[in-house]
């Protein structure tokens, strides 16, 4: 008998995507995870982290829905990693990433974006080694160069937030659109994909439907028809 394929249960995590308005349009905060890290090893990545247990509850002791945990543990998260101050309701819903494939930890990492408090950017040594303002274009010019490490959520949301020019626009656009949810899956070691490419095993789309993200070489190719 074949052994049955599990996959590992999903825990909740929140990444808050930091936004400010630069001389050149848009900017995002980008932090460089440091090179021994057992997580994301020399990446560059969005403030954020997983949902803790006191995330959960209310300073009552009130339970708090995913959704609210979720804000609770992203602003924590941002507060430690950088210094910024946020309330929740700064917070613009964007996206929903969920990995399908064995993976020994699965996270549900809700994406947030956020106008920042300041300027100001205090790291977390332990968490981070340097941090820099980039607007999309420019994070995604410098990994397709290979002088920057993204993975793809970090690549697909910089990739979206290409399109707008201001910290005012990217904000009423995510408030006013549905949040996207990206149930990832690997694609025979190329790139990945999400619902609405042929290749997606649950719904597939139909032939030559595209939504995935080819990683074989440098500047990686995100395709998704319509777009």
């Amino acid at each position: 008998m074949e052994k049955e394929t599990r996959l590992a249960p999903l825990e909740d995590a929140c990444t808050v995507v930091l936004l400010r308005d630069g001389d050149a349009g848009l900017e995002t905060l980008m932090l460089e995870r440091p090179r021994s890290s057992r997580s994301f090893a020399g990446a560059w990545v969005f403030p954020g982290g997983k949902v803790d247990a006191a995330d959960r509850v209310t300073r009552d002791g009130s339970p708090l829905d995913d959704f609210a945990a979720a804000q609770a543990a992203g602003l924590r998260e941002l507060a430690e990693e950088t210094g910024q101050l946020l309330p929740a309701g700064e917070l613009a819903w964007l996206s929903q990433w969920t990995p399908m494939q064995v993976l020994p930890r699965r996270f549900r990492a809700w994406f947030m974006l956020a106008p920042a408090a300041s300027d100001a950017v205090v790291l977390n040594p332990e968490e981070h080694v340097r941090h820099a303002w980039l607007s999309p274009a420019r994070a995604l010019e410098l990994h397709g160069e290979g002088e920057m490490v993204l993975v793809p959520p970090t690549w697909v949301t910089l990739h979206n937030l290409a399109a707008m020019e201001s910290t005012a626009q990217a904000l009423a656009a995510a408030r006013a659109a549905e949040p996207i949810a990206y149930r990832t899956h690997l694609l025979d070691g190329s790139g990945v994909v999400w619902a609405g490419d042929e290749a997606y095993p649950d719904p597939p789309g139909g032939n030559g439907a595209r939504h995935r993200l080819t990683m074989t070489g440098l500047p990686w190719i995100y395709e998704k028809n319509g777009a």
